[in-house]
């Protein structure tokens, strides 16, 4: 009896992540293909020029800066192990970190599971402690993002401010400055808390609303969880997430020295490109397709033409992809090893 029920269960759970692969990787599909059918032959030439002109000597060292910020995500990572008294190897986690991206592109989401999967196998580290601190790494980093696209929605820099006022007045007309949106954006959080508070005790009778609260209080606990870590962990974790995302804008940055026509841009175009790109990277499966379109969109705020913008975006891309896929490869296949070596000494052990 509980084999024809948790059956059903399995073949559902994998139908949908075969779903979700499917679709992801259409949407990417279908913007490569939108894109193409858009073009002129003598742009797609342009385009290809773009790439063959590019100085690619930037675009390794752009791949050196995306390895780093995995190395430093997995420091970061490791760091939430020391409460449990786990201390795994640097090497270890950082391959776990990569191997989740690269399981990531083929089947999105699912690669949180395999990095604790690698983690036990390496380090002996129980499946459902990794677990926990991956969820608490991805309270985080949402935290985080929500904050850097808040700031940068309320400091938004020159053409890309002028850009949005703009595209938004075509639709919306009267629209107010930015200092009025956001002065009642957070009024509205301001009341929005308040009510919460008085009238808490009787929304907890409604089960969907208990069912949100609890999952609310989850996250609380698991953000609070970083402060229990003492004072020298917290601080480096603080660290560690500010560093990620400064190596994120610094990658866009050193791909714009790869093309004349983008040399001159500074901090600011490359914090709008990461942006944009962010957006792309949660439209499609591993951004494909649409992250070198925003990417291209993001750039041409600041005039860079279509043909440099793709080239550009499509690199970006690249040198992203092409670590996660080059080292997570060697990383799955050490761990695969490290797995078969495992289950060898646990045989000869019984023999």
């Amino acid at each position: 009896m509980p084999e024809s029920v948790t059956q059903p269960k399995g073949k559902r759970s994998r139908f949908g992540d075969v779903l979700k692969t499917v679709v992801f990787l259409g949407i990417g599909v279908f913007f490569i293909y939108w894109f193409l059918i858009k073009l002129e032959p003598e742009q797609k030439a342009a385009v290809w020029r773009s790439f063959v002109g590019a100085d690619y000597g930037w675009v390794a060292v752009a791949m050196g800066v995306c390895l780093l910020s995995h190395l430093v995500r997995a420091l970061r990572w490791r760091l939430l192990f020391a409460p449990m008294g786990f201390s795994p190897k640097v090497g270890n986690t950082f391959g776990s970190v990569v191997v989740a991206y690269l399981t990531n592109l083929a089947f999105p989401r699912a690669g949180e599971v395999v990095r604790c999967a690698t983690l036990r196998t390496s380090e002996g580290i129980p499946l459902e402690k990794s677990l926990g601190t991956v969820v608490t790494e991805r309270l985080v980093d949402a935290l985080a993002f929500a904050v850097v696209v808040v700031v940068g929605l309320l400091v938004m820099f020159g053409q890309a401010k002028d850009w949005l006022y703009n595209m938004l007045s075509e639709k919306y007309n009267n629209l107010p400055n930015m200092a009025v949106i956001a002065g009642v954006s957070v009024g509205l959080a301001v009341l929005a808390l308040a009510a919460y508070k008085l009238l808490w005790k009787r929304l907890l009778k409604v089960p969907l609303f208990k069912r949100i609260d609890g999952m609310v209080r989850g996250m609380v606990d698991g953000l609070k969880s970083i402060f229990h870590l003492g004072g020298r962990r917290t601080a480096m974790f603080i660290v560690y997430s500010i560093v990620i995302y400064l190596l994120y804008i610094a990658g866009g940055l050193i791909i714009f020295q790869a093309f004349g026509e983008t040399r001159w841009l500074g901090v600011r175009a490359a914090f709008v490109v990461y942006l944009f790109g962010t957006v792309g990277m949660t439209f499609s499966q591993g951004g494909i397709g649409v992250y070198p379109v925003l990417v291209q969109v993001a750039l041409g705020i600041y005039g860079i033409g279509m043909e440099v913008g793709t080239a550009c975006g499509w690199l970006l891309w690249g040198c992203q992809q092409a670590i996660v896929v080059v080292v997570g490869a060697g990383y799955l296949i050490y761990f695969g090893t490290k797995k078969l070596k495992l289950k060898n000494e646990t045989l000869d052990v019984r023999l």
